[in-house]
């Protein structure tokens, strides 16, 4: 029997610490305890999926929360099947104790572990989805003060609008004028949109 833990946070950004000490203080190896740093939403990580091809039956898993499993309701049932039933393991969800595939293995205790299965991965489905709420509709507040989000513009040179102007000329070409400037060629095109709308409204 081998010991794994499994850990999860949702960016780069985000510090794992917390889960890791859980880990260290059960004892687990540092090469049994697998991280990825992505998103719940499904179950397409590296790390998880590495994970899942070393355990074997009789191999116990810890998790420190079911959402670290994930937050996609009906995929956290349906890797929680491919573990406990499929590969035998075991799962033990750290900070809710009812949630211990080693105990009360008749056919009650596996009942009450399903609902609260399925209680818990309804949760962490509906967390998502608030998370994800809140995000657009912050997203939309900022973009109503006029925030701008995405990529910084490039600034262009205070004489754009004279190698605008011998472009259409003739005088000088379109690659030189994306050289001189170190812009691509869908930006040089939208600054000369700009100009000509700025030439119109200054008419």
């Amino acid at each position: 029997m081998e010991i794994y833990g499994y850990i999860r946070v949702s960016s780069k950004e985000q510090n794992e610490d917390r889960q890791i000490l859980a880990m260290n203080e059960l004892r687990i190896l540092p090469h049994n305890i697998f991280v990825d740093k992505q998103s719940g939403k499904n179950f397409d990580r590296p790390a998880y999926k590495n994970l899942v091809k070393k355990l074997k039956a009789g191999d116990v898993l810890f998790l420190h929360s079911l959402d670290r499993l994930g937050r996609n309701y009906e995929a956290i049932i349906e890797n929680w099947k491919l573990l406990t039933k499929e590969k035998g393991v075991d799962i033990v969800i750290l900070d809710m104790p009812l949630l211990d595939t080693r105990r009360d293995k008749d056919l009650i205790g596996t009942l009450i572990s399903d609902i609260i299965l399925s209680l818990l991965s309804f949760f962490c489905q509906n967390e998502r989805d608030a998370i994800h709420k809140r995000q657009a509709e912050g997203i939309a507040t900022a973009k109503a003060r006029g925030v701008r989000f995405g990529r910084p513009n490039k600034p262009t040179p205070d004489n754009f609008s004279d190698l605008v102007t011998q472009w259409r000329n003739k005088k000088v070409s379109r690659k030189d004028i994306i050289k001189k400037c170190n812009i691509s060629q869908t930006t040089f095109y939208r600054r000369v949109a700009e100009h000509r709308t700025a030439q119109g409204k200054n008419a």
